[in-house]
């Protein structure tokens, strides 16, 4: 096991570029990584996902690191919560939302009247949606249907918070301006 110096360094290294590095610091921390995300998440698959993605992100943001600031295995702790409790975020919406599309399914609602404007409105949304560019649709899906915040959006898709932020709120506009002519029927 390595100490939190040689942590340091390995970090240090990967943010260069050092494919071993990050080979060492997986071999000597993975596990800690993979205990805390079976922690949270009680699924094993989930937590090998989890756990791949922790080591991505220290891939790609090791430069970002600052050792004054915490422990190197503290870091990669406060990785795994982050990406654990994002998962656990995203599919508790994603039941909530399927929940959602199962009591506007036409087979719940005894009313056919109601069926055909339900069955109506989700055509208009699901034709709204298409309308927009695949960057706000792709925003706006994972903010609302995958509960994900404006900065996990940005992280996730590689893009500015500011430019996410823009996505979302122009796709917004276009979906209000989309189905307000629904609404009017």
């Amino acid at each position: 096991m390595f100490t939190e110096q040689e942590l340091v360094e390995l970090i240090s290294q990967i943010a260069k570029g050092n494919e071993q590095a990050l080979s060492k610091l997986y071999d000597n921390t993975s596990s800690l990584v993979y205990g805390l995300a079976l922690r949270i998440l009680n699924d094993a698959f989930e937590a090998e996902e989890i756990t791949i993605d922790v080591y991505m992100q220290v891939w790609q943001r090791a430069a970002e690191y600052d050792p004054n600031r915490s422990k190197p295995s503290a870091w990669l702790l406060m990785l795994t919560r982050s990406r654990a409790i994002d998962k656990l975020r995203a599919s508790s919406q994603k039941k909530r939302f399927e929940g959602k599309l199962e009591i506007d399914t036409p087979n719940s609602i005894n009313d056919p009247q109601e069926s055909s404007f339900m069955i109506e409105r989700r055509k208009a949304i699901q034709s709204a949606l298409a309308k927009l560019s695949s960057q706000q649709r792709q925003a706006i899906e994972l903010a609302y249907f995958y509960g994900l915040t404006q900065s996990e959006i940005s992280a996730r898709l590689g893009q500015p918070i500011g430019t996410v932020k823009s996505w979302i709120r122009l796709g917004m506009i276009k979906l209000r301006d989309f189905l307000k002519s629904f609404e009017e029927k």
